[in-house]
């Protein structure tokens, strides 16, 4: 008998799992609001010098605010004020002549800048002029952010494996509560930007052990159906942040909004099961068995586990050392472990960075930011549909590398129009989605967090070069895009060359791994002998 036979026989998609999936909805909830927070505090509203250091005390005093401007700003090619530059002193003459202003006399900002406050109340762009020569600083702020998040996938995946699933999220509940409120109180820039790494490594655990959480629960037949319920509060929330954002115009109020349902997320806590999963594969039975029994208790399957003890638990999954720390030197110790490494590194390294590289660039869209958010997270929706009719009739690797690709074609095919762009963005979800469920399928049990850790890690490095790689349309407007098409290529190419996951039992061990690559390990229908 193996662990998924007994799940099988308790229900391993009833009652119970469904409640897991709702315990873990508030922690998760977050993710989407701070993964896509940037998008609305960092941006950069209409601005134009302070002009006040030009006031002679006479004429300039009692022209309009218009006539001010137009003595005092050059203008760009498309008519509006230049937002960096000022003239040295007031060119009266413009009043009667708007002949160019090219050859006149220009300084840098000397007092600032003044803010368009008509969409925007405060933007930590407008808080702390992260603007003009202070652009890249404003856009590094996501890459600090998911710097964060790339540091904590390796933490909480070695902490996950090491002391329980359930231990780690608390941690990871814990620590983005308290750092995600510091976020909104930061009085500087770079306070700030310390509160948003920390804010990103405790997102990151919460990220991927939730994942894990729930599909260790779930039986062979429902794994499809799982990974994708709990991919949908991605989708959902992805449309509701610019709701939020609508209303909450004031970055300070909107970063501790996105925060609050932790607040809930730590009261949940406490009625999260522990993988049982894990507390086999760790020796600790007796708890496993209590799990397990409440499981069936609640999926009304009290019978079967009458019949089982912990004495049978402990053999439904061979452990190989349960002594055996592992940790992520695992990962690279044996040859197919070394292989599924590098090439889901890879995959997670491109579908993360394309995936990001058109999140993270709602305003360059030529849409109102707050529709295109909008689309971007509807859009994702029918991805999820995709994906759930799609990787058990075509099996996970093909659904994979092809989800990539297509992802990387939309990037390269256009001027990238808000139409082809929203393609791109169903495409790269999918990819997304498919690539959570498919990850947890290949690594064994023993390191599983470990290996979802090192790929988010890699996954996360991928999301931080974004920012950096989109200011690249400074040189070229379309070299970002081609950048991402060749990182796309590259993922899809790697992603055709990992076995198959369809209708196998979740690898327990590294033998597993060593000894089932490129095979089926079982097949759903394998009945549990008689007891």
């Amino acid at each position: 008998m193996k662990f998924d036979n007994v799940l099988s026989e308790i229900n391993g998609f009833g009652t119970f799992q469904f409640r897991i999936m709702l315990l873990l909805i508030f922690g998760r909830m977050c993710l989407p609001f701070n993964f896509l927070l940037n998008n609305f505090i960092a941006v950069v509203p209409s601005h134009h010098c302070n002009i006040d250091s030009l006031d002679d005390g006479s004429v300039f005093r009692n022209l309009s605010v218009a006539d001010r401007l137009i003595v005092s700003i050059p203008l760009e090619q498309d008519g509006s004020p230049n937002p960096c530059e000022m003239f040295a002193e007031p060119q009266y003459h413009l009043l009667l002549n708007f002949s160019s202003t090219n050859a006149l006399p220009t300084v840098s900002c000397k007092n600032g800048w003044i803010f368009d406050n008509s969409t925007f109340k405060s933007t930590i762009a407008s808080e702390w002029d992260l603007v003009c020569d202070k652009k890249k600083i404003n856009r590094a702020i996501a890459t600090v952010f998911f710097i964060g998040v790339m540091i904590g996938a390796v933490i909480s995946g070695y902490l996950s494996d090491r002391f329980g699933r359930k231990r780690a999220i608390l941690l990871c509940y814990i620590t983005t509560t308290i750092f995600g409120f510091a976020s909104a109180f930061s009085y500087n820039f770079m306070l700030f930007a310390a509160m948003r790494f920390f804010t990103g490594v405790g997102l990151s655990g919460i990220s991927i052990i939730s994942y894990v959480i729930c599909l260790e629960w779930v039986d062979i037949k429902h794994r499809t159906a799982a990974g994708i319920l709990m991919s949908l509060d991605w989708s959902i929330f992805t449309a509701v942040i610019p709701l939020l954002a609508y209303f909450l115009t004031d970055w300070r109020h909107l970063t501790a909004a996105v925060t609050a349902p932790q607040l809930v997320a730590l009261i949940c806590w406490r009625f999260l099961p522990e993988s049982a999963r894990w507390l086999i594969s760790n020796g600790n039975c007796n708890l496993a068995h209590s799990y397990l029994r409440k499981c069936a208790q609640v999926n009304k399957r009290q019978e079967f586990m009458a019949e089982i003890s912990p004495q049978v638990l402990s053999k439904v999954i061979l452990v190989e050392d349960e002594s055996k720390k592992y940790s992520y030197a695992d990962l690279l110790r044996t040859p197919n472990m070394r292989k599924l490494a590098v090439l889901t590194g890879i995959v997670w390294f491109a579908v993360a960075s394309t995936y990001y590289g058109i999140s993270l660039n709602v305003s360059g869209f030529g849409v109102n930011i707050y529709l295109t958010q909008f689309i971007f997270g509807i859009i994702e929706i029918p991805a999820k549909a995709i994906v759930y009719f799609s990787v058990d009739k075509i099996g996970r690797r093909l659904v994979q590398a092809g989800m990539v690709l297509l992802t990387g074609l939309c990037l390269c095919c256009s001027i990238f129009q808000t139409a082809v762009g929203a393609l791109g963005k169903m495409f790269s979800e999918a990819a997304f989605t498919t690539l959570y469920l498919y990850s947890t399928e290949l690594y064994p049990t023993v390191l599983r967090q470990n290996g979802l850790g090192y790929c988010s890690f890699l996954g996360r490095l991928g999301v931080s070069i974004c920012p950096l790689i989109l200011l690249l349309e400074d040189s070229w407007a379309h070299l970002p895009n081609m950048v991402f098409f060749l990182v796309a290529l590259a993922g899809g190419v790697s992603a055709s060359f990992l076995r198959e996951t369809k209708n196998t039992r979740l690898p327990e061990t590294i033998d597993d791994v060593e000894q089932t690559s490129g095979r089926s390990i079982n097949t759903p229908d394998e009945q549990p002998p008689p007891l």
